[in-house]
């Protein structure tokens, strides 16, 4: 088959669920910047056509690198699935004169340049001040209505999110959250096109108010949900929705799931306004995750849309539920195959499958009381699940059993998570219930099946 290589670097989905998908189209060449999964290596190993690791160097550099390894092995696509590489990769395809995200990519990962293009474009977002010295954060306080939002202008996951009420908390939480990034980059959680912009630019947004009542018809859904979708020389393909449980402060995310239960009509309307918000970013051939903040009396803001597929369990969540092989499809799109798209974005699927994420926070997002050990064996998650239901570990994205759960921070977001878990049931309000209890189980569930536990060389 034609050659692609599959540029790897941390997040994306587990490599187990992605690499058989691009394999089924081509042979598979990975090129690691990052450690690759030991334990799940036998489910993706095989699948490869080669592996090879190397140090990523920065901007030009590492462009060069993805460039002479795609000459190498005559790469007809390359295909990165991680926030972090979606710049390189695009930049990489522009000197093969491969398809790529293209000459606009930046502006689907840089937060303060997509938000002058959609305020330019008139695509709703909240008001914000970019932050290069302190003066900025004066300016903000004088033309935002606090509280506000600090965020890293390349992060990913809620990293360095942080909510503050004045100038001098604000000059605190700078100082915080360029540690954080800092902290992230040296664990590989980082740009690898721009490293120094990556750990040092910043801006402060207004905080719009949610709220998910005027949307959705039960209770317990989150204020916000994810247009995941492919741009195909240009041509927006919205594909689906996906919704999600309410954030834990200041806006990590919880848990993602499938179907969104919206009424058909205010999906339709969402597939509109990220239509405008993809149209506007000039993006060429890539995955797009959109994301759309809801509010009281139909109004909408942009979050922000990122060339690549929603994180980890994303893609297989759109599968499960609507059929849909997103990573097949991109890959037929990169090497110039025909892709079969809906005509419209998918609404109804069958059954619902959801990603949860594993923090040490509780429903009402109070600090677990102790720090138990992660070990999925050790839950009774049948007596947490309703019939039908399913979950399962993900092993990648998931501390190894008998380490210590990590502490909530707030401006660690994700990289505070103790485990991903992957879901199934019968729908989605069974779904949320399901995410439900086992928020509020844990950390009981874990501290009693351990405080349960013989201890070692004894027998029960």
């Amino acid at each position: 088959m034609t050659p692609i290589l599959f540029v790897y670097a941390k997040g994306g989905p587990p490599l187990e669920y992605a690499v058989p998908r691009i394999a089924v189209h081509a042979d598979v060449h990975v090129l690691a910047l990052a450690p690759l999964p030991v334990n799940t290596a036998p489910l993706w190993r095989p699948e490869c056509a080669s592996v090879t690791t190397a140090q990523p160097g920065e901007g030009g550099e590492l462009v060069d690198l993805i460039c002479a390894h795609a000459r190498r092995v005559g790469a007809a696509a390359v295909l990165t699935l991680s926030e972090y590489a979606v710049v390189a990769v695009a930049h990489a395809c522009l000197q093969l004169g491969l398809r790529g995200a293209g000459e606009h990519v930046a502006a689907a990962r840089d937060k303060r340049l997509m938000r002058r293009i959609w305020r330019d474009a008139g695509v709703p977002v909240p008001g914000f001040t970019e932050i290069h010295t302190p003066g900025d954060i004066t300016t903000a306080f004088a033309e935002l209505t606090p509280p506000l939002l600090l965020k890293a202008a390349w992060s990913a996951g809620s990293t360095a999110h942080l909510t503050v009420r004045d100038e001098r908390q604000a000059e605190e939480a700078w100082k915080t959250g360029r540690s954080v990034m800092e902290a992230s980059s040296a664990q590989g959680y980082a740009e690898l096109h721009a490293a120094d912009e990556g750990v040092s630019d910043f801006l402060l947004e207004e905080i719009v108010t949610g709220d998910a009542s005027d949307w959705f018809e039960e209770p317990g859904w989150g204020d916000y949900v994810s247009v995941e979708g492919i741009v195909a020389g240009g041509r927006y393909h919205p594909l689906c929705i996906t919704g999600r449980m309410p954030t834990v402060a200041p806006f990590t995310e919880r848990a993602s799931l499938a179907p969104a239960a919206l009424p058909e009509g205010l999906q339709r309307r969402l597939e509109e306004v990220s239509r405008a918000a993809v149209d506007a970013l000039g993006l060429d051939t890539c995955a797009t995750h959109t994301e759309i903040k809801l509010g009281a009396g139909g109004a909408v803001w942009l979050i922000e849309t990122a060339a690549r597929f929603g994180g980890v369990m994303t893609t297989r969540q759109v599968e499960t539920v609507f059929g849909l092989d997103m990573i097949g499809m991109l890959v037929r799109q990169l090497l110039g195959q025909d892709v079969d798209y809906p005509r419209r974005m998918l609404t109804e699927g069958k059954g619902a499958a959801g990603s949860l994420v594993v923090l040490a926070v509780g429903p009402e997002g109070q600090p677990w009381p102790e720090l138990p050990s992660w070990d999925f064996t050790a839950v009774d998650w049948a007596a947490l699940l309703g019939p039908g239901s399913r979950i399962e570990l993900v092993r990648e994205h998931s501390l190894a059993p008998g380490t210590p759960v990590p502490p909530y921070e707030e401006a660690g977001g994700a990289n505070s998570m103790a485990a991903l878990c992957f879901l199934t049931a019968r729908s989605g309000s069974a779904l949320l219930a399901d995410c439900q209890r086992i928020v509020a189980a844990l950390p009981g569930a874990l501290t009693g099946a351990h405080a349960t536990r013989p201890a070692a060389g004894s027998t029960r």
